[in-house]
């Protein structure tokens, strides 16, 4: 997981009150309060977005409409980075940007979506998954989504779990 990229200093494995250090108020917002109060589901599942608009720390987190944080056990295990545009020509350029000053692999490197070629590129690595996506008018649906791919096999497995124990308790 070292090799995730960082994000304005989120990163995958991070816990709620790490994430909210970094949008100071984001701790008093009524919308992020009821999300953390809510307790997580039966497979260890929570979530909650931030606006990095409505806090102190929005200079640092120009350009970017929402956050929406996935939890498993109480850590980022996925989160989607919703922007403000641009509006890219393709989806390569959107991964250029987005890679600068990371140890990421050029947009070469990245696998194209069948069918979103020009919109949707997507980086398996060991540990984690990101997916860069270009779209909509002005670019207000782009988007940068980072899967922690161990908590993903950790879920696939809870949920695996719940149904085989469903199967039994069903059989008379």
């Amino acid at each position: 997981m070292a090799q995730a990229p960082v994000i304005n200093g989120i990163r995958l494995g991070m816990t709620p009150e790490q994430v909210l250090g970094l949008f100071p108020g984001s701790s008093e917002d009524a919308e992020v309060r009821s999300s953390l109060s809510r307790p997580a589901s039966q497979f260890g599942v929570s979530s909650f977005i931030i606006r990095p608009d409505r806090y102190k720390s929005k200079e640092k987190f120009a350009g970017i409409s929402q956050i929406t944080f996935t939890l498993l056990d109480g850590r980022v295990s996925n989160l989607s980075v919703g922007y403000n545009g641009p509006e890219w020509p393709h989806v390569d350029k959107f991964v250029a940007k987005f890679v600068e000053g990371t140890n990421l692999p050029a947009a070469d490197a990245w696998e194209a979506y069948v069918g979103m070629d020009t919109q949707l590129k997507i980086l398996r690595c060991e540990d984690f998954e990101i997916r860069v996506f270009a779209g909509g008018q002005g670019g207000n649906l782009n988007y940068v989504l980072l899967v922690d791919l161990t908590a993903e096999e950790k879920l696939k497995e809870r949920r695996a779990k719940a149904r085989e124990k469903a199967l039994q308790e069903s059989k008379p």
